[in-house]
């Protein structure tokens, strides 16, 4: 599967690393791809191990606001 999340906030490389790090992370995530210019990040995933709601989290901890 394959999710677009927009994510508010990411304005520098660090930005991308810590979005990308954290969603990497989760079980499931086989990738994930910050666009920065566009807000948004690309994510593949096993959507029988990990869903939407976790993906959203993971980036909010980090301290990002995200809308699917």
């Amino acid at each position: 599967m394959e999710q677009t999340l927009n994510v508010q906030g990411m304005s520098c490389g660090h930005c991308k690393m810590s979005v990308e790090g954290a969603l990497n992370e989760l079980d499931g995530v086989s990738a994930a791809e910050v666009n920065l210019d566009a807000g948004k990040v690309d994510v593949t995933y096993d959507e029988s191990k990990v869903n939407v709601e976790a993906m959203k989290e993971a980036v909010e901890e980090q301290g990002y606001d995200v809308s699917a």
